[in-house]
């Protein structure tokens, strides 16, 4: 008697249990097999999926991560120094200059409103516009914190590093060009900032 190469391949029993797998999945007889197999098959994909609601508002159903990383900035007048805090451990610390006297920078809470790369600055006093580039007064980041629909204060880079630590600006912080690369990374749209003494 020849033997079923298969057979030797599975064993009689695996093979078994195979065809009858193959019946349970499809939930077809084998005597119904060929008159009932389209409508199983049919059966089988039309899965029950959950309902979605409309979307008539689709900033309500934007995605939310399950863990919230927790970070926070705070900035110190009297140190100039700005701090990043993940769940309350100090991650980084950079030296700033602070707004002058009678131009001093905000004190309270806030959060981060905007952030932009290679900005551009408009000069408030001739309305003249610098384009991005090494010598923009706001460098090569712009973050801003606080504004009264007028006037914005934020962190931005600067063409004077060598003023960094002292308290010279119109109230905006200004950072070293590369520290300001490394918070703009850190930080995103909606991040507290408190500004302290």
């Amino acid at each position: 008697m020849k033997s079923n190469p298969l057979d030797c391949f599975l064993g009689k029993k695996s093979l078994l249990s195979l065809i009858t797998l193959g019946f349970c999945l499809t939930s077809v007889s084998s005597s119904f097999a060929s008159e009932s197999t389209k409508t199983s098959t049919n059966e089988l994909l039309q899965v029950d999926l959950p309902s979605l609601p409309p979307l008539k508002n689709a900033n309500a159903y934007l995605y939310l991560p399950d863990e919230v990383i927790n970070i926070k900035v705070v900035l110190r007048l009297g140190a100039k120094q700005v701090q990043v805090y993940e769940q309350d451990q100090l991650v980084a610390s950079y030296p700033v200059a602070v707004g002058k006297k009678g131009w001093e920078t905000p004190q309270g809470q806030f959060q981060i409103i905007q952030m932009i790369e290679n900005p551009s600055w408009e000069n408030p006093w001739t309305g003249k516009i610098s384009p991005p580039g090494p010598n923009n007064p706001l460098g090569e980041r712009w973050i801003g914190f606080w504004s009264d629909d007028k006037n914005f204060i934020g962190f931005h880079g600067t063409s004077g590093e060598h003023l960094i630590g002292q308290a010279v600006s119109h109230g905006c912080v200004r950072m070293k060009n590369s520290d300001i690369k490394e918070l703009f990374k850190l930080v995103s749209l909606g991040i507290p900032v408190t500004v302290v003494k």
